[in-house]
């Protein structure tokens, strides 16, 4: 996980959050976020309230959410940030190896741009998320 100062401000590279819990998935994920040419810095939250921790103090320009965590559902999540005016417009992605009904419905109410298998997750839906951010912009 990268520590920031809460007096950084992201200007030479895009920020990512990514919200998960397992160890491995992280590696996988940064491994994925890490290509030359790519402008996307990843940071790590374990849990829902240390991504909103995070979210209050750093301006991410992009959300990487896995559903399930040890205090909550990320669709949950998905569906608590396109509610709050400052981070709506923000493209995420939601992982999940266990997608329920219920999990699709909400992350479809919250815009989320794209619900994967975190085994699917690749480079590629960072940038359309991105670009389907921009769409919603204008």
């Amino acid at each position: 996980m990268q520590i920031l100062n809460k007096s950084e401000v992201f200007h030479a590279k895009r920020a990512c959050l990514v919200i998960e819990d397992n160890k491995f998935d992280q590696k996988r994920i940064s491994h994925a976020l890490d290509h030359p040419g790519q402008k996307m810095e990843a940071y790590f939250s374990n849990t829902l309230q240390e991504a909103r921790e995070m979210l209050e103090k750093y301006e991410f320009h992009m959300i990487l959410l896995n559903n399930n965590l040890p205090d909550g559902m990320g669709a949950d999540f998905a569906l608590e940030l396109a509610n709050d005016p400052k981070h709506r417009k923000k493209p995420v992605v939601l992982f999940s190896d266990w997608p329920s009904p219920f999990m699709w419905d909400k992350a479809r109410q919250a815009g989320v741009c794209f619900i994967l298998p975190k085994a699917e997750f690749h480079l590629d839906h960072v940038q359309q998320a991105m670009d389907q951010a921009k769409r919603r912009l204008h």
